[in-house]
């Protein structure tokens, strides 16, 4: 069809293997650097233009295990300071306590949060971490500073770079990784137990006040992003989607993406995030953000984190980071936490002996004395080698399905569709939506592994039915942990769906019959939902 090219430029822009780029100049331990104009040999691949700073950090990691920094909470506290010094003069007559809010030092004590960049990169950080946790508009709202979110987002950054700055040399380059932590509220989870459809956040004011942070930050001089402590992955998917969009704001203006890492949490022994999912089906879920790296951080010691790390460091196609807290707390510590530098570096070195490791650090607990006997420990040692990607599709619901060329018929459950199940649509239009999700069940018990979800009916609010009944089978996880399809000649609706999924699912369908624009405007930004995507095989002209 005359869409075709479009169609093809769009799947080699996602899957297409890319050629190694091209070499110029060398970095300092005589080794080549790619070129900043190159093409990015990422699986899956994709022919984008290299930033230098990716280039650099990328060939960096090609050689050695990068060091990032650790606890910047861990490191305030041993300040011991008061409301006062939180507040400064620009706050002093503040309506609300402000203490515990640590970003807000960066305007009251930037001495303080210099002085703790400065003692990581003292200590053989690569890379530090801005202050920046808890800078989103959404958690700034506690202490009724949402306004400011961009201000400390921007001074954070451009904190981080000084201090960088300060230490790089040519033989070791420093970088500000601006960091996106996960905001106290989560979009996959109910905070009424008698209301599992209720959410306290919606995917858009998640995109909304994840996208102000990145502007602050890229705006302050941050060199690379860093997503981090994701326990619903869900609120990731609304930062990806607001960086992504910074990314193509950017790129009218002639600017380069920025390297993004991702870092997920796992919660328990379970071996899964807080909103369910275990480690690979989290980076399905993810990896349409085409990282440099993707890890875990925080929650679990590394001990615990072990199984977890190894995991991730096979299948993923990517870098992969690990910066664990230091053991699991313990408040007669001074730290709050078990573990000393000895422990904690001997544990992270024996990863790297494993071959799980290609960025190290810590996370709550750990000081510089811990990034320094990590440093020590691992730096000599080979870094992690990138796997070849296997190129099938990756999907998710709770749990990870792939579908290869060897994969068997996938089966998929039809009667969620209004379209296609009278009786599904009368329970809809009734709202019985109890009923309706144990329809679903029924689907997933009788071997169902997608369920196909369809609410077009002329009689029904299609963009209000879709996503309450989505929310509603997400706190089910039995039904949940297949991916979810969402089918509808709508475009509003399937975004509304798009909107409640932390799986990867598959949207049914798009196609050129409304022209090439518009098709790959909808592509791209089902990409950037990170789904999967049924083309019809039609253009303006027909079939």
């Amino acid at each position: 069809t005359a869409g075709l090219p479009a169609l093809q430029d769009l799947l080699a822009y996602n899957y297409a293997l890319s050629e190694r780029p091209a070499m110029h100049t060398r970095l300092p331990d005589g080794g080549p650097l790619p070129t900043a104009s190159a093409s990015i040999a990422l699986a899956p691949a994709s022919r984008l233009p290299m930033s230098a700073t990716e280039a650099t950090l990328r060939a960096l990691l090609a050689r050695r295990i990068l060091i990032l920094d650790g606890a910047m909470g861990t490191m305030i506290q041993r300040y011991k300071l008061m409301e006062a010094d939180f507040r400064g003069t620009r706050f002093a007559d503040h309506a609300v306590d402000v203490k515990g809010n640590n970003e807000l030092l960066v305007f009251s004590r930037p001495d303080v949060i210099s002085a703790i960049h400065e003692q990581y990169l003292a200590a053989g950080a690569d890379l530090i971490e801005t202050n920046t946790f808890g800078a989103t508009r959404i958690a700034q709202e506690d202490y009724k500073l949402a306004e400011i979110a961009y201000e400390i987002n921007f001074e954070a950054a451009r904190l981080a770079r000084a201090a960088c700055e300060k230490f790089s040399t040519p033989d070791k380059p420093r970088f500000a990784c601006g960091a996106l932590g996960p905001t106290p509220k989560t979009a996959s989870i109910s905070p009424d137990v008698n209301d599992p459809g209720a959410r306290n956040v919606t995917f858009d004011q998640l995109v909304e006040s994840y996208g102000e942070q990145t502007r602050g930050l890229l705006d302050g001089g941050a060199d690379l992003l860093v997503i981090e402590t994701i326990f619903d992955t869900l609120n990731a998917k609304a930062a990806i989607f607001a960086v992504e969009a910074e990314f193509e704001r950017r790129a009218q203006l002639g600017q380069p993406r920025v390297p993004v890492m991702i870092s997920g949490t796992v919660t328990d022994a379970s071996g899964r995030i807080l909103s369910g999912q275990p480690v690979e089906a989290f980076w399905h879920s993810v990896r349409h953000a085409r990282p440099i790296s993707v890890g875990l951080n925080c929650a679990l010691g590394a001990t615990l984190m072990r199984p977890y790390i190894e995991e991730l460091a096979k299948i993923a196609d990517c870098f992969v980071s690990v910066y664990p807290n230091a053991g699991l707390p313990n408040p007669m510590s001074d730290t709050g936490f078990d573990e000393t530098p000895e422990i904690t570096s001997a544990l992270l070195k024996e990863f790297a002996e494993a071959g799980f490791v290609n960025i190290a650090g810590g996370c709550c607990g750990t000081t510089p004395d811990h990034i320094a006997a990590i440093a020590k420990a691992v730096v000599p040692l080979a870094p992690r080698a990138l796997p070849t990607g296997d190129h099938v599709m990756k999907l998710s619901g709770l749990e990870p399905v792939k579908v290869a060329d060897d994969s068997l018929f996938v089966n998929v459950g039809e009667r969620t569709n209004v379209t296609g199940s009278k009786a599904f649509a009368r329970l809809i239009l009734n709202e019985q939506y109890e009923e309706a999700v144990a329809v679903a069940r029924q689907q997933v018990e009788n071997g169902a592994q997608f369920i196909d979800v369809n609410m077009d009916e002329a009689m029904l609010d299609s963009e209000k039915a879709m996503p309450h009944f989505l929310n509603l089978v997400a706190s089910e996880p039995d039904i949940a942990r297949v991916p979810v399809m969402i089918d509808s000649s709508k475009w509003s609706v399937i975004e509304a769906g798009l909107k409640c999924l932390q799986g990867k699912g598959i949207v049914n369908s798009i196609s050129l019959k409304e022209g090439e624009e518009k098709f790959l405007r909808q592509a791209r930004l089902i990409r950037r939902y990170g789904a999967a995507v049924v083309v019809m095989a039609f253009d303006e002209r027909g079939q």
